[in-house]
């Protein structure tokens, strides 16, 4: 595999009033990039923020990867002012959107930013692989989307095993309850890009635990 092992940690849990501090604080742990869980109130019953604290984190945080996580109902509404915000990767479900995926995708290409591509634990891994060839990454969710926190869903990981069986240079991401003690199933079954919340923000040692995460991945990756 040409895959690399990368860790972007999810602010979802951290300290919204210090976003900046706490950010700032990942990256110098370690952390390969940002995952910034963006949520509407729709598509999930949660709500955080949008680009304009995006745009505002971008401008005090130069030159680190964000990922935008869209659990949005309409993904399309905020591809251009995303960009604007300075977002790298644009990762978007396509359950709310199965007619339109291809042309969200060249629109998020056009604006200049990577594509990603969500499902959720519920969604059919076929929904999704047509897809494929236009996308930069694929996100297997591992919990609920819409909330933090919540309990590893090992019964997703059959789908990252297909999708690194069949793409072996696929970068496949997995989301959700990801942490020092589930992360060897997910390096396993052939995740190598890596979002963990609670169990990076909360750790005693978030250098330590990003390591650990990496490592996992990037043995399992060399094997």
């Amino acid at each position: 595999m040409s895959v690399k092992a990368k860790i972007g940690p999810s602010i979802l849990n951290a300290d919204l009033s210090q976003l900046y501090e706490e950010s700032e604080k990942l990256l110098k742990n370690g952390a390969d990039y940002l995952h910034l869980d963006v949520m509407d109130g729709t598509f999930v019953p949660n709500l955080t923020f949008g680009h304009p604290v995006v745009k505002c984190l971008r401008s005090k945080i130069k030159d680190a990867f964000f990922e935008t996580h869209m659990m949005v109902q309409r993904p399309q509404q905020w591809i251009e002012s995303m960009a604007d915000a300075g977002v790298d990767q644009y990762t978007f479900h396509i359950e709310p959107v199965l007619d339109d995926v291809d042309e969200i995708c060249r629109k998020v290409r056009e604006a200049g930013m990577k594509v990603g591509l969500a499902i959720k634990p519920g969604t059919d891994l076929e929904a999704v692989t047509k897809y494929i060839p236009i996308a930069d990454m694929i996100l297997i969710m591992t919990v609920e989307p819409g909330f933090g926190g919540q309990k590893f869903m090992a019964n997703q990981m059959p789908k990252v095993e297909w999708l690194r069986k069949n793409y072996p240079s696929l970068d496949i991401e997995v989301d959700g309850g990801v942490g020092p003690e589930t992360i060897h199933q997910c390096a396993k079954a052939g995740a190598n890009m890596i979002v963990s919340g609670t169990a990076v923000i909360r750790s005693e040692n978030q250098k330590e635990t990003i390591s650990y995460l990496r490592n996992s991945v990037q043995s399992a990756i060399d094997a």
